[in-house]
């Protein structure tokens, strides 16, 4: 009776862990339903005023006299011969591909440099980089437009030698972005590992830079690069006082003589500039990490 007893009493062995065994926690479930609230209400916020823009491009204005919609002045922008909307865009988004470049060449080499062999270096350079948020474009393109109106450098005298002081210019007001985008890419991966790697086969540090790290912290770059496109296409400041004939001072001039037109003009550029930066996210994602010496 006494081992009957005990192998009654005996019990299986997951039912100890089973006893006292907390219910399935709600909390993650919980978590992403306001996590998607949170998403949903951010996304009205940006989306309505694009709705209401829209409808006011089409001649819908508020008050009691409210004309019939229609897409007339949105072909006012585009079909109009006059218009100056695809030739100012596209100036812009050269504008805004050689900034991209240029800002990239600086950038790269300076922030791989400091993380691989001068890390303590590296609160100087994240100050320098933001000092774009600390000089107002205003004083910044007054000096500009003095230190290159003369000798030696008088690039303000031609339209080509401007949009060379433009593009530096927004290469500059690109630094804060460029930079943190391309420190976190560098964060992500072990240079040190994959620098030794490619010199011990061979790579000088051209080939190291354009060959092991470029690949590798391809997404950081495409993050800088949207967000030095997106500056230079809605940039006026410098660009007005630099007379130069990019999208920013159109838009405005355009704002101060007609009514609806802006409204459609910002709906469309904001079309193709989010069209733009889906060309660039496709064109990135082409091929394979490529970690050392060209080895997939």
């Amino acid at each position: 009776m006494t081992q009957g007893g005990g192998a009654i009493g005996m019990r299986a062995p997951g039912a100890l862990e089973s006893v006292g065994k907390p219910a399935p926690d709600e909390k993650p479930r919980r978590g992403a339903l306001w996590a998607w609230v949170i998403f949903g209400l951010g996304f009205l916020y940006f989306f309505l005023p694009l709705v209401a823009t829209f409808e006011f491009a089409l001649g819908h204005p508020t008050g009691p006299v409210k004309p019939e919609p229609s897409l007339r002045y949105y072909e006012n922008v585009v079909l109009d011969p006059r218009s100056e909307f695809f030739p100012r865009l596209l100036f812009s988004f050269g504008v805004a591909i050689a900034t991209i470049i240029l800002s990239i060449a600086i950038i790269v080499p300076t922030a791989y440099w400091v993380r691989l062999r001068l890390p303590r270096l590296r609160p100087i350079v994240e100050f320098i980089t933001l000092m774009p948020f600390v000089i107002p474009p205003v004083v910044a393109v007054f000096g500009l437009i003095r230190t290159f109106s003369g000798p030696p450098f008088p690039l303000m005298d031609t339209t080509f030698g401007s949009t060379i002081v433009l593009v530096g210019a927004y290469t500059i007001l690109s630094f804060p972005y460029m930079y943190r985008a391309v420190d976190t890419g560098l964060r992500a991966i072990d240079i040190q590992s994959l620098t030794e790697a490619a010199q011990s086969l061979g790579a000088g540090w051209p080939r190291i830079i354009v060959g092991v790290i470029f690949p590798n912290i391809r997404v950081a770059l495409l993050s800088g690069a949207f967000l030095t496109l997106a500056i230079v296409i809605g940039e006026y400041t410098m660009a007005s006082f630099l007379g130069s004939k990019t999208f920013g001072p159109y838009l405005s001039l355009l704002g101060q003589n007609k009514a609806f037109e802006p409204a459609g003009v910002s709906i469309i550029s904001f079309g193709l500039t989010w069209i733009a930066m889906g060309a660039i996210q496709f064109l990135g994602r082409g091929g394979q990490r490529i970690q050392v010496g060209g080895a997939r």
